[in-house]
């Protein structure tokens, strides 16, 4: 299972999420008896409901039937079984959740209120300037390498989700983070071990996407904006921002690495909720 998941070019927090929902499905099939070769689409419903007894949400019900499928995918692909019992059950129903975005005011003071001062500030007020200028994924952000940055051509190769590279154009203040970083900050992070890595923690090391979370969590508390947002909301900001200011779905969608438009067509709907918003604070008949 693991083998076929890596093949897949499937995360490493994907594979180990799907060797926690495998092997809570374990104990449970375990429990009424059955091995793999006996599990049929009745008990992968029965499985389901098991979870929305227990009030897992419908995204996580989503995600451990994906786990099923891709093990019952891999034991058909091995001969084992016949028929993936999996792929005869409804995936459930997500609910219509819009990211959360800060307004470019927001942004704005986030970004500026990150001092230029020390190593660590100077990393920051870099990384999260990159992560709202190009739109990147937290882990996007921590597998750049140095090297990535084309100070000249104002663009940063991105490798993306299956191993998909593409070049995202990088605005004049973000680059300008970036290059006050690289002479001032990181060669005193640097610990001589090679690391390649764009972003480095005070030990040297690559930073983790934890880091990264934790790190935006305190600037957004000190500068009083956006508190609790994740750096997947500079994400969304970027996409809501880009919009606003009329760039195309499909360019958006080459900027943010999606494979499918339909996964950028959400900030069509974050678009129409603030103009609702607007409408309703604005109209004297609203």
């Amino acid at each position: 299972m693991e083998e076929d998941l890596i093949r897949r070019d499937a995360a490493a927090r994907t594979r180990r999420a799907y060797r926690m929902d495998l092997g809570q499905f374990a104990r449970w099939a375990a429990t009424h008896g059955l091995g793999p070769e006996d599990v049929g689409p009745k008990d992968v419903r029965r499985w389901i409901a098991h979870l929305s007894e227990g009030d897992a949400a419908p995204a996580t019900t989503a995600r451990k039937l994906a786990a099923l499928r891709a093990l019952f995918g891999a034991l058909r692909e091995h001969g084992r079984i016949a028929q993936n019992p999996a792929d005869l059950v409804s995936t459930p129903r997500r609910g219509s959740h819009l990211p959360r975005v800060l307004s470019a005011s927001e942004a704005g003071r986030l970004l500026d209120s990150i001092p230029a001062g020390s190593p660590l500030e100077l990393r920051d007020r870099a990384l999260f300037e990159l992560a709202y200028s190009c739109g990147l994924r937290a882990e996007e952000l921590v597998s750049l390498k140095a090297l990535d940055v084309d100070h000249d051509g104002e663009q940063v190769r991105v490798e993306g989700k299956g191993s998909k590279t593409r070049f995202v154009p990088v605005g004049e203040v973000a680059l300008e983070a970036v290059k006050r970083y690289l002479d001032r900050g990181r060669e005193r992070l640097v610990n001589g071990d090679g690391e390649e890595a764009l972003f480095l923690s005070k030990t040297g090391r690559r930073l983790g996407t934890s880091d990264v979370r934790r790190r935006l969590r305190t600037w957004t508390k000190r500068a009083g904006v956006g508190a609790g947002a994740s750096p997947h909301a500079l994400r969304h900001s970027f996409a809501t921002h880009l919009l606003d200011g009329g760039a195309d779905l499909r360019s958006i969608q080459e900027l943010l690495g999606h494979a499918s438009v339909s996964s950028t067509q959400i900030y069509t709907r974050v678009e129409s909720a603030r103009l609702r918003s607007t409408y309703a604070r604005s109209h004297p008949r609203a």
